[in-house]
């Protein structure tokens, strides 16, 4: 997917399921918040439904619960500078059912 350009929409961040961690990702999420390890196991994490990964944890809809808006309300990451792979290899090696129709990014590729 060489044309792919993400244009920060967020819908990759709204889609509910798992984000799957390994532990150094987990280390590195957890030092970036400043908190121990421990804790961002504790409050921040939660298993998959096939017991075999830890997940990032959701807000109530579905989106991750890093997902914010900057100051012009456009989606924002406040975990971007140690973001799990799951999530800096949208799409071309994760995505969704008609990720193209929700991503600003896939509507763009459809149009070139």
């Amino acid at each position: 997917m060489d044309d792919f350009k993400c244009l920060r929409c967020g819908a990759c961040c709204r889609w509910k399921g798992a984000v799957k961690l390994d532990n150094a990702e987990v280390d590195a999420i957890a030092g970036f918040l400043q908190m121990p390890v421990e804790e961002f196991l504790a409050d921040h994490t939660v298993i998959t439904p096939d017991r075999k990964h830890l997940s990032l944890c959701e807000k109530s809809n579905g989106e991750c619960e890093y997902l914010t808006s900057d100051a012009d309300g456009l989606p924002a990451c406040t975990i971007e500078p140690v973001k799990p792979r799951q999530c800096r290899i949208f799409p071309e090696k994760w995505n969704f059912p008609d990720w193209q129709k929700v991503c600003a990014g896939g509507r763009a590729m459809k149009k070139m």
